[in-house]
C-alpha cells in the first residue's frame, strides 16, 4: 500500500505481500528504487496489487479498512459458520458474508466452502440424463488436485477450454457425493446412490472414494441385494466384492434367488449363477427363479410374457438348470407342468427318473455339490446323571461371536439319555433382542450321546465381532445328555468363535455346561 501526500510526494510505503508470486515482489522492489515521481511509480506498479491513496498533511492517517468500510457479519460465531456452510450445501449461492475466509480456521474448511458454490467457479457441469439434469458449479484447480481425469481434462495436453461440460451417464446425487469428497474430504454414502457413486469414482479415478463405496456395499451385503451387487462388482472389476457376493449367494441361495433383485441382473450374471456348483438350493427353486427372471426380461425387451418368449430370452441358459436332479414330485408338479419344456423334453426327463436305460439329455444331470456345513463343538465332554438335566419348557441359551462372516444353518443338540425319544425344538437366533431366525421342528434321538442337527429354514448371516444369542426350548424326554468342560473360545477352520453366558438362559445352560453343544454354519 503506497501512501502519498497531496503534492505527490511519498510519505510512507506499507507493503503487503500475501500469497504473491516472487516475480511480482521483485518487480515492486525495482519500481520503488528507480522512480521518485508518482507518475513513474504508478506506471510500474501492478494495479491489482496496489492502491494509491491521497492523504492530507497533518491529518490522521487512514488505513485500508477505514477507506473501504464494509459491514460486519451479524454473527461470526460457530452458528454463523454452520449457517453459511449449510446454505452452501443446499443452494450453490455465493457466500454473502464479508471476509468469509476468516470464519474458517483451516484450509480444509475454507476449501469446503467452495463445494457446490458458484463463487469463483470457472466451470459448470450439466449432470444426469436428459430430462433429469442438474447444473453444478466447479473449480478446476480443486477438481484437478482430487482427480487425475479432471487434471487431464483441464490442464492436460488435450485440455479443452469449455465453460460447461455435459455428463449424461452419471446421476447428479452421485456426482455431488464425489465432489463433496474432493472438496470437503468427507464421504457421504447412501444405500440408494452408492452404486452410482462407485461408478462416478471409477470413471474419474478417485480410488479412496471407490474403496469406501466397496466397503459400504460389503457391509450392507445381504441375500436381498447379493445378485445385483454381483452383477455390478463384475462390471466395476472389484474381485473382493465379487467374492463376498458369491459367499452370500452360495450360503443363502434360496433367499437370493427369491429376491426381487435377482430379476434385475443381466443375462451374463444369470448364466454364472445357474452354472454355480456350490449353489446351496433346491433345483426347483432355481427353476422358478429363472422363470421369474425371464418374465421380467420380456418386459425389458417389450415382449409379451408368453411361454415362447420366456424360453426365447432364457436361450441356452435353460439347460443350465439341473432339472433331472429335482425330486420327482418337484418335477411332476412343477417343471413338467410349467409349459416351458417341450413335450419331448418332458418325456425324456420322466424316462430319466424311471427307465433303466436313460436317454441323453441337454440338461445338466449331475447334482450340485452345494456347501458342506461346518460344526463348532464347544464342550470337551458330555455326561448324564439321574435327575441332572430336565426340560420343562425353559430356555437354554448361549451367546457367541465370530471373527469372520459366517452363516448359521442350525444347532446341534443333545438327545435323551434314557433310550430313543423324539423332541420338539424351537430354535431362535437373535442380535440385540431382534430375532434374525427361528424355526420349530422335531428330531429323533437314538439314546446315544451324539448331537442331532436342527435347522433354520434359511441360513442366517452373522457379522464378525458382534455377539449373537442362540436359544432353544425343548419339549420331550426330560432326562438328557448335557455338555461339560465348556470352552470360551473355539477355533473352527479359519473361524474363531467366542462364547459367553446369556441372561436369556433359564434352564442352566452356560459357557461351562448345558445344551446347544454345536453351532452348524457355512463359511
Amino acid at each position: 500500500l503506497l501512501m502519498v501526500d497531496e503534492k505527490g510526494k511519498n510519505m510512507k510505503c506499507l507493503t503487503f505481500f500475501l500469497m504473491l508470486p516472487e516475480t511480482v515482489k521483485n518487480r515492486s522492489k525495482k519500481s520503488s528504487k528507480k522512480g521518485n515521481s508518482s507518475s513513474s511509480s504508478n506506471s510500474k506498479l501492478p494495479p491489482v496489487c496496489y492502491e494509491i491513496i491521497t492523504l492530507k498533511t497533518k491529518k490522521k492517517k487512514k488505513m485500508a479498512a477505514d477507506i473501504f468500510p464494509r459491514k460486519k457479519p451479524a454473527n461470526t460465531n460457530t452458528t454463523a459458520v454452520q449457517q453459511y456452510h449449510q446454505q452452501n450445501l443446499n443452494n450453490n449461492n455465493t457466500i454473502p458474508a464479508p471476509n468469509w475466509q476468516g470464519l474458517y480456521p483451516t484450509i480444509r474448511e475454507r476449501n469446503a466452502v467452495m463445494f457446490n458454490n458458484d463463487l469463483m467457479a470457472d466451470v459448470h457441469f450439466v449432470v444426469g440424463p436428459p430430462g433429469g439434469t442438474q447444473r453444478l458449479p466447479g473449480h478446476k484447480y480443486v477438481l484437478a488436485v482430487g482427480s487425475s481425469v479432471f487434471h487431464a481434462m483441464f490442464y492436460g495436453e488435450l485440455a479443452e477450454d469449455k465453460d460447461e461440460i455435459r455428463i449424461p451417464d452419471v446421476e447428479p446425487a452421485a456426482f455431488l457425493a464425489m465432489l463433496k469428497y474432493i472438496y470437503c474430504d468427507e464421504i457421504d454414502l447412501a444405500a440408494d446412490t452408492v452404486l452410482a457413486t462407485l461408478y462416478a469414482a471409477k470413471k474419474y479415478i478417485v480410488p479412496h472414494l471407490a474403496r469406501a463405496c466397496v466397503n459400504f456395499l460389503e457391509t450392507s451385503l445381504s441375500a436381498k441385494n447379493a445378485c445385483v451387487l454381483l452383477s455390478q462388482s463384475c462390471l466395476f472389476e472389484e474381485p473382493d466384492l465379487t467374492q463376498r457376493c458369491w459367499e452370500v449367494i452360495d450360503a443363502q441361495a434360496e433367499l437370493a434367488l427369491k429376491s426381487e433383485g435377482f430379476c434385475d441382473i443381466d443375462f451374463q450374471t444369470l448364466e454364472s449363477i445357474l452354472r454355480r456348483e456350490t449353489l446351496n438350493a433346491k433345483e426347483i427353486v432355481v427353476f422358478e427363479a429363472a422363470l421369474n427372471w425371464a418374465e421380467v426380461e420380456c418386459q425389458r425387451q417389450d415382449l409379451m410374457a408368453t411361454i415362447e418368449n420366456k424360453r426365447k430370452v432364457l436361450g441356452k441358459a435353460l439347460y443350465l438348470i439341473r432339472i433331472p436332479t429335482m425330486a420327482l414330485d418337484d418335477f411332476a408338479n412343477g417343471a413338467a407342468q410349467s409349459g416351458i419344456l417341450t413335450l419331448n423334453e418332458t418325456n425324456d426327463i420322466f424316462l430319466w427318473y424311471t427307465a433303466a436305460k436313460k436317454p441323453e439329455l441337454q440338461f445338466v444331470s449331475k447334482p450340485r455339490k452345494g456347501l458342506v456345513p461346518q460344526r463348532c463343538h464347544r464342550f470337551q465332554s458330555c455326561a448324564y446323571r439321574s435327575n441332572q438335566w430336565r426340560y420343562r419348557g425353559r430356555c437354554d441359551s448361549i451367546q457367541f461371536a465370530v471373527d469372520k462372516r459366517v452363516f448359521i444353518a442350525g444347532f446341534g443338540l443333545y438327545g435323551s439319555s434314557c433310550g430313543s425319544a423324539e423332541y420338539s425344538a424351537k430354535i431362535e437366533l437373535k442380535r440385540q433382542g431382534v430375532i434374525l431366525g427361528q424355526n420349530l421342528s422335531k428330531y429323533f434321538s437314538d439314546g446315544s450321546s451324539n448331537t442331532f442337527p436342527v435347522w433354520f429354514e434359511y441360513p442366517v448371516q452373522i457379522e464378525p465381532d458382534t455377539f449373537y444369542t442362540a436359544s432353544v426350548i425343548l419339549d420331550g424326554n426330560e432326562l438328557s445328555y448335557f455338555g461339560q468342560e465348556g470352552m470360551t473360545e473355539v477355533q473352527c477352520g479359519k473361524v474363531t468363535v467366542q462364547f459367553q453366558c446369556s441372561s436369556d438362559s433359564t434352564n442352566g445352560t452356560g459357557v461351562q455346561g448345558g445344551q446347544i453343544p454345536e453351532l452348524i454354519f457355512y463359511a
